[in-house]
């Protein structure tokens, strides 16, 4: 394994800002003594939510610009200063399908593309859900679709996918959730 202390940060550089993410790069000498531009891009702690009612598993159908897809995901978004995993997913989940939940765990947290990315996610559990006043931001264009939770792993590894669901559903399914 790899000494953190054999690699050597000499200079660290944002290159650019956005309304999403900040981008750059930091030089290191590597434990050869060659140095090394690593670049990386900054974004908040999201939150992704598998939340069940009725044996039925909330997900939401958006268009993704980015890939130019259209995708069946889970529930997921931004951590607000000072939000826990927990706090962001009950008010993700209420933003985007209009329900509360009366209980949130936190299934797990990490990193994320840790090759080019510094962003953590929490993926957490819904239950008890009540309905509540849906609060879409201005970017999403959001369809809830129910999937039964028997199905939600097949529907999750379908193409077109994402990291987030499949990881969600996974996990939940082997807390013994779904």
């Amino acid at each position: 394994m790899s000494d953190p202390d054999e690699w050597t940060l000499e200079e660290s550089v944002t290159e650019y800002e956005t309304g999403w993410y900040t981008g750059g790069y930091d030089r290191v000498t590597q434990p050869d003594g060659s140095e090394k531009r690593y670049y990386w891009a900054e974004l908040p702690d999201a939150v992704v939510v598998v939340a069940v009612a009725d044996n039925q598993v909330l997900f939401v159908e958006q268009y993704r610009p980015a890939i130019r897809q259209t995708h069946l995901e889970l529930p997921a978004g931004i951590v607000e200063d000072g939000e826990s995993f927990t706090t962001a997913g009950a008010r993700e989940l209420r933003e985007e399908t209009g329900f509360d939940p009366a209980g949130v765990s936190l299934l797990q947290e990490f990193w994320c593309s840790t090759g080019v990315l510094r962003h953590r996610r929490g993926i957490v559990f819904a239950e008890g859900l009540e309905p509540a006043e849906r609060e879409l931001d201005s970017n999403e264009f959001l369809t809830i679709r129910t999937v039964p939770v028997d199905e939600a792993l097949d529907r999750a590894r379908a193409q077109p996918t994402n990291d987030a669901t499949v990881e969600g559903v996974l996990l939940a399914k082997e807390e013994g959730l779904l």
